[in-house]
């Protein structure tokens, strides 16, 4: 019975059996998305420099206010076609970014012919999706042209402004500084801009003309900024340093490790992206505080958690693995590993960190004040509304005199740290 001919027995082919097919599904999806995440940064590129130039040349040519002038469908082809085509006959944004480029199964540069057919075949097999059910895609397949990781070795790197991709930046950043100007700059205001500069010489000379009995009443105001500063600095430190450990992409592995990961990243970005002057709003109509500070206090708070949960976070990805590895294969647990191999490479930066938010959340303190959010802001708003400007030119050069003594004690600070 156990006398079989050799080969007889063996395992199911990997399409007869689920797992099979799934593996299969997952390693084709996987092509398609390194093929078309190349294609999708160059396209997202041209559309950028295309409405920028749109909106400019509209502005300036026409007078008019105008993101794109042609139709809709004809844009969609102009970029579909210059990205491929770019890709193509070129080295694009894209295959820059990702490290990748045409070449040929022997690695060469590809030949003129074969990139016109990769031209070709890319428009019948990958843009409608069907190419990639193959591996490798059909469009490499009849052009004899596949697109793969690329690292030049051995050869001169030719100057950036001879490559395309260099081509690109520089338009790019051309364009955006001229869509800005078209945005921000008006003629009018530029010529007022030297034409009306006398009409701030009053200011000037309060600011050289300091109120001194306003010292005092001042100075306090100036200690409550502080304070608030402080407060918010502290609590944040409290929130941020357990929330960062969750927020490290090489600590958070797994399926609901990764979940958490994302959701937490993200909450903090929407925090970051919205402004302590607004979250100083926010909180006053939510407070309601007898005392406006505090309110002050709860904005810089949210804020400068979510900029030090991002700050503690990429530096524990960054941490070396060395010791955390060495200390594992001892059979140490988690706390332990944590406790010598981790904790010893964050502290000093953590600190340094911590010092450069409280440097920031000084002149946050003051910028708050102005909607209402106490300290010395609130001062200098009411003096500018009043237009008593002498005051206002002391409780400026006050505020200069406290951010520059704080911001060299920070840097000192940081210094013996590093």
């Amino acid at each position: 019975m156990n006398d079989y001919p050799e080969g007889y027995l063996s395992e199911r082919p990997q399409w007869a059996s689920v797992r099979g097919w799934r593996d299969v599904l997952a390693q084709r999806a996987t092509v398609a998305g390194r093929h078309l995440s190349v294609f999708l940064m160059d396209a997202v590129g041209l559309a950028v420099l295309w409405i920028l130039a749109n909106y400019t040349y509209a502005w300036f040519a026409l007078g008019i206010i105008a993101y794109n002038l042609v139709p809709w469908w004809v844009f969609a082809v102009i970029v579909v076609e210059g990205a491929v085509l770019w890709e193509t006959f070129g080295s694009s944004f894209g295959q820059k970014i990702e490290r990748r480029a045409l070449r040929q199964p022997d690695g060469s540069a590809p030949t003129l012919k074969g990139r016109v057919l990769y031209f070709l075949f890319w428009h019948l097999c990958a843009l409608p999706g069907v190419g990639f059910l193959l591996a490798p895609p059909l469009h490499e397949r009849l052009s004899g042209v596949q697109l793969v990781q690329y690292e030049p070795r051995g050869e001169v790197p030719r100057p950036w402004y001879r490559t395309s991709a260099g081509v690109y930046v520089v338009l790019l950043l051309g364009v955006t500084i001229l869509a800005a100007v078209a945005v921000t700059i008006t003629w009018q205001g530029l010529q007022r801009l030297f034409s009306d500069a006398w009409k701030t010489a009053p200011f000037w000379r309060a600011l050289f003309s300091p109120d001194m009995s306003i010292v005092m009443a001042a100075g306090r105001d100036m200690i409550v900024t502080i304070y608030m500063a402080v407060l918010a600095t502290a609590f944040a430190v409290i929130v941020a340093v357990p929330l960062s450990f969750f927020a490290a992409r090489n600590l958070m592995r797994g399926p609901l490790a990764r979940v958490l990961y994302t959701v937490l990243r993200g909450a903090m970005s929407i925090a970051r992206s919205i402004e302590p002057i607004v979250w100083a709003i926010i909180f006053l109509v939510w407070v309601t505080a007898l005392r406006s500070p505090f309110a002050g206090v709860l904005a810089l708070w949210v804020h400068s958690i979510a900029d030090l949960v991002k700050l503690y976070a990429e530096r524990l990805e960054a941490i070396d693995s060395g010791p955390v590895e060495a200390i594992t294969a001892t059979g140490a647990g988690p706390m332990s590993v944590l406790r010598y191999a981790v904790l010893p490479q964050i502290v000093n930066p953590y600190i340094s960190f911590t010092l450069y938010r409280w440097d920031i959340n000084i002149r946050m303190a003051t910028v708050v004040g102005v909607v209402g959010g106490g300290g010395i802001g609130s001062r200098l708003y009411n003096y500018l509304v009043a237009l008593q400007f002498p005051q206002a030119g002391t409780v400026m050069l006050m505020i200069v005199i406290l951010v520059w003594a704080i911001d060299y004690l920070s840097a000192r600070l940081r210094a013996k740290l590093a």
